[in-house]
């Protein structure tokens, strides 16, 4: 591959992420309102958003949480937003695998720590991951709500979820930055919510 072709492939995948985020921003910009709205509800009436997913998505859950407990930008100060991501404690994760098998892994800490005031949120790229499927199906059982940032046509996952987010694509890669880009911008409605 020549430099010529690496350049046009480079405007090719930038030019695909710009489209997506295009499509999410007309089809998606009430239904990130209402989520905002969800999550804004259940810090102010003293839940926390437990956040589970796999791979990048488990990466994705851990940056959402973490932009939450910590702050989005340093412009100002908050208090922190109680936010636990399920994907983070490796003897939790492993010794549930061991014993219970890996799709129990965030069911298990869905059932210690989850309350009817408390909210999961879901992020898969396909919505078929068993793992979060079980934690969903728990979460109902905890009556707790339940929120899924999910892509292509949302999976088995969207029939266990209160409100679905779905990413208009197949592309993992694609899907996965369209995620970010709704967590953060999800983070600073939540701020303005809470703290303006």
């Amino acid at each position: 591959m020549d430099t010529k072709e690496k350049i046009s492939l480079i405007q090719k995948e930038i030019q695909a992420s710009v489209e997506l985020k295009e499509r999410v921003k007309e089809e998606l910009a009430e239904k990130i309102v209402e989520v905002a709205n969800i999550l804004a509800e259940c810090i102010n009436k003293g839940g926390k958003i437990l956040l589970c997913g796999n791979g990048g998505s488990a990466a994705d859950a851990q940056h959402f949480a973490g932009e939450l407990v910590v702050r989005l930008t340093s412009d100002y100060t908050r208090t922190a937003i109680p936010a636990i991501t399920l994907s983070s404690d490796s003897f939790i994760l492993t010794a549930c695998a061991n014993d219970f098998g890996f799709e129990q892994v965030f069911s298990r800490q869905v059932e210690a720590l989850g309350k009817p005031e408390d909210i999961l949120v879901c992020i898969s790229t396909s919505g078929n991951s068993p793992n979060l499927i079980k934690a969903a199906q728990k979460a109902k059982e905890k009556k707790m709500k339940t929120v899924g940032l999910l892509g292509g046509d949302g999976g088995e996952l969207k029939k266990f979820t209160d409100i679905s987010l779905i990413v208009p694509s197949h592309a993992t890669p694609r899907i996965q930055e369209t995620h970010i880009c709704i967590c953060h911008i999800l983070c600073e409605l939540i701020e303005k919510e809470l703290f303006h």
